[in-house]
């Protein structure tokens, strides 16, 4: 049987607030057990969702979208390390589209962000004639 500890324990050893785990449960992304008092007791595997769940929030998937990801673990067993692979092999592509995004956004922090216009038709290089204002308000030309 998997050992239970007190959500103290998962917060000291998963380094996320208790606030944190109480808001993961009521989502369905953690479950706990009730001791007689009423205090949380989560199994010990629930730390590898807690780290799979701070590692989906870093590459930039929403909790909807982890709480799909987890919901394709398996309910009858603890998840091994080939469950954890298949899921996070998955997110390549992922990961390669928020990298080049990143790296346009870099580029453009010097040019654009630097100048201080943004969209406004002074900008005679990066947006001849406010095209962008035409398309919106904002950062057009780095919003996508």
């Amino acid at each position: 049987m998997d050992t239970v500890l007190p959500i103290s324990e998962i917060a000291r050893r998963s380094g996320v607030a208790s606030s944190a785990l109480r808001f993961y449960e009521e989502r369905g992304l953690i479950t706990s057990e009730r001791a007689g008092s009423g205090h949380r007791r989560y199994p010990r595997s629930t730390l590898r969702r807690i780290a799979f769940i701070v590692f989906a929030q870093k590459i930039g998937l929403s909790l909807e979208e982890i709480g799909a990801e987890l919901a394709k673990l398996p309910e009858h067993r603890v998840p091994s390390r080939e469950d954890w692979q298949k899921l996070s092999g998955e997110w390549t592509k992922r990961i390669d589209q928020r990298i080049a995004e990143l790296q346009r956004l870099r580029a453009g922090l010097s040019e654009c962000i630097g100048c201080g216009c943004l969209s406004i038709d002074r900008c005679h290089l990066a947006n001849p004639a406010d095209e962008a204002g035409r398309r919106g308000p904002g950062p057009r030309n780095w919003m996508g």
